[in-house]
């Protein structure tokens, strides 16, 4: 049989067995994280949380079939180079979209952190410091 056509089987299985457990991974401990942001509307923190690992599958999927095509490979060692080749950029993907994950995870904790804290109300008063006079200059 043709090495391409096992290096295409070995790479979809692969590519699909990391992604789904990413985004396994990703589900299950931004479930905790977004219920400690939205304590008062859970349900909203259930439904961000499944669109965000519903695009994390998208876009990770879409990348690594994007990628899939490869060059002939006349042996064995070739078809190996191009499967790694091939799984590292879909690693480096997902380790890209994860960080990106994050990022989304602190601005939506800060952004509710924002609510939490009301102001301070003024209690005194400071006067500004007087102008500097003609003398201080010279």
């Amino acid at each position: 049989m043709n090495y391409l056509i096992w290096t295409y089987l070995l790479y979809s299985v692969a590519a699909i067995a990391m992604t789904s457990l990413l985004a396994r991974t990703l589900f299950s401990n931004g479930a905790v994280f977004l219920s400690a942001v939205f304590d008062e509307n859970p349900s909203m923190g259930k439904a961000i949380n499944q669109l965000l690992v519903t695009g994390f599958y998208m876009l990770n999927l879409g990348y690594a079939f994007l990628i899939f095509k490869t060059n002939g490979a006349d042996g064995a060692v070739e078809a190996t180079e191009n499967l790694v080749t091939k799984l590292g950029l879909l690693l480096v993907s997902l380790g890209v979209m994860h960080f990106v994950n994050m990022i989304v995870f602190w601005k939506i904790k800060k952004s509710g952190d924002r609510d939490k804290y009301i102001p301070a109300v003024p209690t005194t008063f400071v006067p500004p410091p007087p102008a500097p006079t003609a003398q201080a200059w010279s």
